[in-house]
C-alpha cells in the first residue's frame, strides 16, 4: 500500500515538472540526481536507464537552466541538483525576459490590429478570451440579448468573471428579457424588456469594441474593434436603455 502511494507521489512530480515544459529525459535526470546525490554521467545513464548521449543532453539542458550544477573531480564531472527552489529562479528570469518582449510584441500586434479590426473565436476558450478582453479595457460595459446563458455553460469561470469585475470596479447595464432573483455583479444595473423579445446572440459595448456571442452548441464570438462602430452600438442601447423598464 505504501508503494503504492509513493509511485502515485511521484507521478504527480513528474506530471508536475512536464507542465514545467521540462522533457521526459530532463526529469528522469532530475529526479535520480534528487535522488542519490551527486554522481558522474555513467551512473545517471545506468539509473536511468538511458543512453549516454541523451543524458549528456538532459545534462546540458538543465545545467543551462541552473537546476543542476557540476564540479570537475579527477578531470571527470560530478553532477549535483540544486537547490528545488533554482526551478522558480528559472521561471522568474523568463516571466522578466517576457516583460521585455511583450512591448515589443503589442507594438507589431497593434500594426496587425489596425489592418484586421474584426476576430472570430469558436469555443469556450474563445469565448473566454472575449470577456478577459472586457475585463482588460476596464471601461463601463454594456449589455443586452442575456438569457443567463454564460452561468448555465460556463459555470466555472462565471464567478470569477463576476467577481473580477466587482474588484476592478467595472459597471455594467443590462437590458434582459425578464428581471432574474439576483444581479450579475454588485456594479451591475439592469432594465427589462417584454418576455416577448428573445436572443439566443449577446452583445456587449466595451471601450472601442463590441463583442457579439452567440451561444449555439459550440458559442462562437466576433470582436469588432471599431470606434465608430462602438458608438453607433451604443447610441443604440441607450435607446433601448430609456426606454426599457426600471
Amino acid at each position: 500500500m505504501e508503494d503504492s502511494k509513493n509511485n502515485l507521489y511521484k507521478m504527480d512530480i513528474y506530471e508536475n515538472l512536464e507542465k514545467l515544459n521540462l522533457t521526459k529525459n530532463e526529469i528522469k535526470v532530475y529526479l535520480i540526481l534528487i535522488k542519490i546525490g551527486s554522481t558522474m554521467a555513467g551512473r545517471i545513464a545506468k539509473e536511468t536507464m538511458m543512453d549516454r548521449s541523451s543524458v549528456y543532453n538532459a545534462l546540458k539542458s538543465l545545467l543551462e537552466k541552473g537546476i543542476i550544477s557540476y564540479v570537475v573531480e579527477a578531470n571527470r564531472k560530478v553532477y549535483s541538483p540544486a537547490n528545488p527552489n533554482k526551478i522558480i529562479d528559472y521561471f522568474k528570469e523568463k516571466e522578466e525576459l517576457a516583460k521585455l518582449v511583450i512591448p515589443q510584441l503589442e507594438g507589431l500586434y497593434k500594426q496587425t490590429k489596425e489592418k484586421e479590426n474584426v476576430t472570430l473565436f469558436r469555443g469556450y476558450k474563445g469565448v473566454k478570451t472575449v470577456f478577459q478582453d472586457i475585463l482588460r479595457e476596464g471601461n463601463e460595459n454594456l449589455m443586452f440579448g442575456s438569457e443567463g446563458q454564460f452561468a448555465h455553460r460556463m459555470p466555472y469561470y462565471a464567478p470569477q468573471f463576476v467577481r473580477q469585475l466587482e474588484e476592478k470596479k467595472i459597471k455594467v447595464r443590462s437590458i434582459v428579457r425578464q428581471k432574474r432573483g439576483e444581479k450579475p455583479s454588485l456594479t451591475s444595473t439592469i432594465r427589462i424588456v417584454p418576455k416577448e423579445v428573445r436572443s439566443n446572440v449577446v452583445t456587449n459595448i466595451f471601450g472601442n469594441k463590441i463583442a457579439i456571442i452567440i451561444w449555439s452548441e459550440t458559442p462562437e464570438a466576433v470582436l469588432i474593434d471599431n470606434k465608430a462602430a462602438a458608438d453607433s452600438y451604443r447610441s443604440y442601447f441607450e435607446f433601448m436603455w430609456e426606454n426599457a423598464k426600471k
